[in-house]
């Protein structure tokens, strides 16, 4: 059981180390909130909350691995590199192609729910 507790440890202290000085998760973050508040605005139902749950998880995963990424860099190559210039923008790609899919997603499920409660 103490093996799992360390594990468990270990990811928050990578949380914590993931997001601290990351200026996206201070727009990711915030915009998670929004997501959450419109949803119980526009009253969505539990599949759709399931959706934009995974949609946030998505994006902030996708987030904390390109802060690895950037990590790692940084702890293996201090002088400029193209191939890890290069696997640096593809994780940040990753990101934003995560996030642009959530904004299609979540325009998606507030447009309909935002119709169905006009139309009611």
């Amino acid at each position: 059981m103490k093996h799992w507790i360390g594990k468990f440890g270990n990811a928050l202290r990578g949380l914590r180390s993931g997001a601290a000085g990351q200026s996206s998760f201070a727009v990711h973050i915030p915009t998670a909130v929004m997501v959450l508040v419109l949803a119980w605005l526009l009253r969505c139902q539990v599949w759709q909350w399931c959706v934009l749950g995974l949609c946030i998880a998505m994006v902030l995963s996708l987030e904390l691995m390109n802060s690895a990424v950037e990590n790692l860099a940084r702890g293996l190559c201090g002088e400029h590199n193209e191939q890890v210039g290069k696997a640096l923008d593809i994780a940040g790609a990753s990101v934003l192609v995560a996030s642009i899919a959530a904004a299609l997603i979540g325009t998606a499920i507030f447009g309909q729910q935002a119709f169905a409660l006009y139309v009611n």
